[in-house]
């Protein structure tokens, strides 16, 4: 065997969205893109701001010695300040840039942080349905994942969620907008949430910490705000990225935010900044650090993907599916009428209509149906939608 079993084992597990997306190719060639309606991958189909590619000329056009040389291993200093005083007024906290740390997108952030924190074992619970990379991070650092059903609503069950942590619980990672559901936990559960890992730590007499992913946390709709973690726990941490705010996922960059209150915030820093460098990233790339330092606030037209969700939510609903109509994010993740869900997006298949089962997110019975993508997709779609929700009707 070429490859180790444990990998082997990773890339059946793993499969699910590159399958339907490999699918999608090869469907496009058969029947023409027009004709095949591809709902698999979440790549943002709403172009950068235009300040964005602005900037990407003024700084291409700076001419400063060294600018393309080394970095300290936490970024550059005046990027980090930026997000910084971004953080202080969305969090309402006391917030600097040396609590800052630019990563590699969200991916990146997050295994710098799981590499800080765990030990061999320790456990990380994760409520379902979950991003599929989740259990291969935690899993990259020693850990265990520990996944935790959700409410019917996919709001977080926090009896679930006290059963779950024990004395080797290390870190609760939640999602929030939530992909593959777009759920948005509000700010009472967040509170409540918070309350549990303080008694939690208490009892066990140790830290537990929050990490929260928050890559979709600008794209929310109906005056959602996505709650702060900050304001709800102290030992809490937030990774995110650019990619979903600014539509940029290719240019990997993202940073980490701790909490200024956090118990031993200097080492916790130190050991990030030092795991940035030796999981082999060294720093986020430079030149994106330069542009984004000067982009803070500033996202892509939330309003065309709300409109994309409601004509997907109305489509659907007539059609007779049942979901919970997503806060955020650009996804959702309706009932399968049979048990099956594999099945039932092999039949959707059928009609060149490409989604993802939801086992491929911890979740039986469900489809994820990413909508970022064209208006005409979603309409034209909507007719095999139609013939296959009859089928098992």
């Amino acid at each position: 065997m070429a490859i180790s079993k444990k990998i082997e084992g990773f890339i059946s597990q793993s499969s699910w969205i590159r399958k339907m997306f490999e699918d999608g190719i090869r469907l496009k060639k058969e029947y023409g893109a027009k004709n095949v309606f591809d709902f698999s991958l979440g790549n943002p189909n709403v172009g950068p701001p235009e300040r964005f590619k602005e900037l990407l000329v003024e700084v291409a056009r700076e001419d400063v010695p060294g600018i393309h040389g080394y970095m300290p291993n936490a970024g550059l200093e005046d990027t980090r300040s930026a997000v910084a005083e971004y953080l202080c007024k969305e969090h309402s906290v006391n917030l600097s840039w040396e609590h800052i740390i630019m990563t590699c997108g969200a991916g990146g952030a997050l295994n710098v942080a799981l590499k800080t924190l765990l030990d061999p074992g320790d456990e990380v619970i994760i409520p379902t349905p979950f991003f599929v990379e989740y259990k291969f991070y935690v899993d990259n650092h020693g850990g265990v994942s520990k996944l935790v059903e959700t409410n019917e609503d996919f709001s977080l069950d926090f009896d679930a969620m006290s059963s779950a942590i024990t004395e080797k619980t290390k870190v609760i990672l939640i999602n929030s907008p939530n992909n593959p559901t777009g759920k948005v936990y509000n700010e009472r559960s967040i509170q409540n949430l918070g309350s549990l890992l303080e008694k939690k730590s208490k009892e066990f007499g140790k830290e537990i910490y929050l990490i929260s992913d928050e890559p979709y946390s600008t794209i929310v709709y109906d005056g959602i705000k996505v709650p702060s973690v900050f304001q709800a726990y102290k030992n809490s941490i937030i990774a995110t990225s650019y990619s979903k705010s600014m539509s940029i996922p290719g240019e990997r960059i993202g940073y980490l935010a701790l909490n200024p209150d956090m118990a031993d915030i200097e080492i916790l820093t130190s050991g990030m900044i030092l795991c940035n460098r030796i999981i082999g990233f060294v720093n986020a790339p430079a030149f994106m650090q330069r542009v984004i330092g000067k982009m803070q606030g500033i996202t892509v037209d939330v309003e065309t993907y709300k409109r994309k969700r409601d004509l997907l939510c109305e489509g659907l609903s007539f059609l007779g599916y049942q979901f919970e109509k997503p806060g955020g994010a650009f996804y959702l993740f309706p009932k399968t009428p049979i048990e099956n869900d594999v099945e039932f997006v092999s039949c959707l298949q059928k009609k060149n209509i490409l989604t993802v089962p939801g086992r491929g997110f911890g979740k039986s019975g469900h489809i994820r149906i990413a909508y970022c993508v064209d208006d005409s997709t979603i309409i034209n779609a909507m007719e095999g939608f139609g013939d296959v929700m009859k089928k098992y009707r």
